[in-house]
């Protein structure tokens, strides 16, 4: 995500509101962190700094919070009604690449369809803050899943722009329906690729695979609830498996990701899936989790404060309960990723993001889950 250079102001370490909890510490083998309970919120999703330094938080049940960096909260008027339930709520926001010029913003949500249907979509707007009140306005409608299929779960919907800022993706899930990942007819189980005004680029892979699959930039994925670009410009694509195989992927253009033919997990049911290695006309995994951690979020770490992570993914843990550091070059056995520190948190972690000064920022799951700013033990 690009943004523009933030203000001195913004860069001020924040202070703890007077009913927050005080700081604690958090380990992995390696080190100690402080963690500084910044504000709470009702089943908090997903965050985004804004070129400020302030944050946009998105609430599940349909809020998104305007967050300062000591904790004040403004609840954003004019958000998109959501189908709330299951996976399903108000999910990713992010500023367009040229927020400083434009004040837009895009958020995904799942919506409501017809005979209880349900789907993803992605809208875009102008934040409007000069009178205190915030509000989105003139929200566009730039993306739907489709098709709108029965159930709550697997929406994905994490977005992130091109460095370039010319392009953005987006997750598309399966809907734990499966077999849509692998079907060019279905934008289920796939990453898609569209301009910022939502129209498709020509330049997509699947051209000439039918008039839905030329939004798709790739296909065969499961949940994936985290994507980032590295410093390389190289997308990269963290993904839930079913009983065991997490995933995190290199993302190219055109390739297949395997699900459901293949999976380093298994069905809950039991019953085996092929491992990747027995398919190798599909893309395997860089690195694969059994047992899972239950990736939530994701971003490449750029910063100064903790400088032996540049480079490095960093993702959190649901089931895990925890803040996970992933090594993004070259391994030993030929793949290019390999996890190499693990936070034990305490909690259920939704969403890591880096911060305007450096400081890696999570938010907890769940109702009553915390903003919680990450610096190294000792360092105030």
């Amino acid at each position: 995500m690009r943004i523009a250079a933030v203000t001195l102001a913004a860069l001020a370490l924040p202070t703890v509101p007077a009913a927050a909890q005080s700081s604690f510490t958090v380990e992995s083998n390696e080190r100690t962190l402080s963690a500084t309970p910044v504000a709470a919120f009702q089943e908090p999703w997903a965050m985004t700094f804004l070129p400020d330094g302030a944050l946009l938080v998105t609430e599940k049940p349909g809020t998104l919070q305007l967050v300062t960096q000591d904790g004040e909260k403004t609840a954003v008027s004019g958000v998109p009604e959501v189908a709330y339930g299951g996976q399903g709520g108000l999910g990713d926001v992010v500023p367009h690449p040229d927020f400083v010029e434009n004040d837009v913003v895009y958020l995904s949500y799942a919506e409501p369809g017809e005979g209880g249907t349900r789907g993803a979509a992605v809208a875009r707007a102008t934040l409007a803050r000069g009178d205190g009140s915030p509000a989105l306005e003139n929200l566009e409608v730039v993306w739907r899943q489709q098709p709108k299929v029965s159930g709550s779960g697997h929406y994905s919907h994490r977005l992130a722009f091109a460095p370039d800022g010319e392009a953005l993706f987006i997750t598309s899930g399966d809907r734990q329906k499966q077999t849509p990942a692998q079907d060019m007819q279905q934008a289920l189980g796939k990453i898609i690729r569209l301009d910022p005004d939502g129209s498709v680029p020509d330049d997509n892979p699947f051209q000439d695979a039918g008039e839905l699959a030329r939004s798709f930039w790739s296909v065969g994925h499961r949940n994936m609830l985290g994507i980032a670009f590295d410093a390389e410009d190289r997308l990269w694509a963290i993904e839930m498996g079913p009983r065991g195989g997490d995933e995190i992927n290199l993302i190219e253009a055109g390739e297949n990701y395997g699900w459901p033919v293949v999976s380093n997990g298994r069905n809950y049911s039991g019953a085996d899936i092929p491992d990747h290695a027995t398919r190798p006309e599909f893309a395997a995994p860089e690195a694969s989790w059994t047992p899972v951690i239950s990736p939530a979020g994701l971003v490449i770490y750029s910063g100064d404060m903790f400088a032996d992570w540049q480079g490095n993914a960093l993702t959190g843990g649901l089931s895990s309960r925890a803040l996970v550091r992933i090594d993004l070059g070259e391994q030993d056995d030929g793949t290019m990723a390999a996890e190499i520190e693990r936070f034990d948190m305490g909690a259920r972690i939704r969403e890591v993001e880096q911060g305007p000064a450096g400081a890696v920022w999570v938010l907890e799951d769940g109702d009553g889950g915390r903003l919680l700013r990450l610096t190294p033990a000792g360092a105030g």
